[in-house]
């Protein structure tokens, strides 16, 4: 079985790939595990000194994977499953937050929900002109716990509010507009780009680079880290309502949802 998550070291970058491509890149449990892991491979690597995640084929990251959360709702142990999947992906968010070196989101292609939360815990986000990011959780009545706080904190809570409620696709130059991201790049420059980043950083001292991380992720760290922990808890109580059943049920069938009245 191939890895679901590569790691190529391009010093002074390291690059993790999101490697499911026939999934569009959906965040399965082992995917997590393995992104952990490159995370810690890549902090002690010492000619590391940024990161880079980007996705393989032509999306970014389609969110947390349905087709997994639907196996699991068939299970009599789904409500243990589903905190501990929360709490998984939880803990890799607060780890990309609190890693000490900068970390560059890629966005290759589309880019949605749980996705988005693995961009915007990113230190700066470019994209390619294919880039789109949506939020469609509501849709699937579920809940974008883990997301929202990041969302609020990176664009203000008027467009994070419009995305969450609407579950709109913003283009890459609507997401450009609203802060989603910082630059748009020619698709085959993306990762060219994002190395060009990662060596104008290594010119300077690693300490400054880190406590600058650091401070602006902390001045705001301790309520971040209450938030995600509000809105974990948010994420796996929607998903024992009768509404996220259907509204998964409904996207493994390729049917347009029948919500309980």
């Amino acid at each position: 079985m191939s890895a679901t998550v590569e790691v190529k070291v391009h010093a002074p970058s390291g690059t993790i790939v999101l490697n499911r491509p026939d999934k569009r890149n959906a965040l399965s449990r082992s995917m997590l595990s393995e992104f952990m892991t490159a995370l810690s491979d890549l902090h002690q690597e010492a000619r590391v000194r940024s990161v880079i995640v980007t996705g393989s084929g032509s999306s970014f990251c389609a969110g947390l994977d349905l087709h997994e959360m639907h196996e699991t709702s068939q299970s009599e142990e789904s409500l243990q499953q589903w905190h501990e999947d929360v709490m998984r992906f939880r803990e890799l968010i607060e780890t990309m937050w609190r890693f000490p070196k900068p970390i560059i989101a890629a966005l290759n292609g589309p880019t949605c929900g749980g996705g988005a939360a693995v961009a915007l815990a990113c230190d700066t986000v470019i994209a390619s002109p294919q880039a789109t990011v949506q939020i469609p959780e509501t849709r699937h009545g579920l809940v974008s716990g883990i997301l929202t706080p990041l969302l609020c904190f990176r664009i203000g809570g008027g467009h994070a509010g419009s995305l969450l409620l609407t579950g709109r696709i913003l283009s890459a130059a609507d997401a450009l507009q609203v802060g989603i991201c910082q630059e748009l790049v020619a698709d085959e420059l993306l990762w060219a780009r994002a190395q060009e980043i990662c060596e104008s950083i290594s010119h300077f001292p690693p300490e400054a680079v880190q406590l600058t991380k650091r401070l602006l992720n902390e001045t705001v760290g301790e309520q971040m880290m209450s938030c995600l922990s509000l809105g974990a808890a948010a994420s796996a109580t929607a998903r024992t309502t009768e509404a996220a059943h259907e509204g998964i049920t409904a996207f493994v069938e390729k049917r347009d949802p029948q919500w309980p009245q």
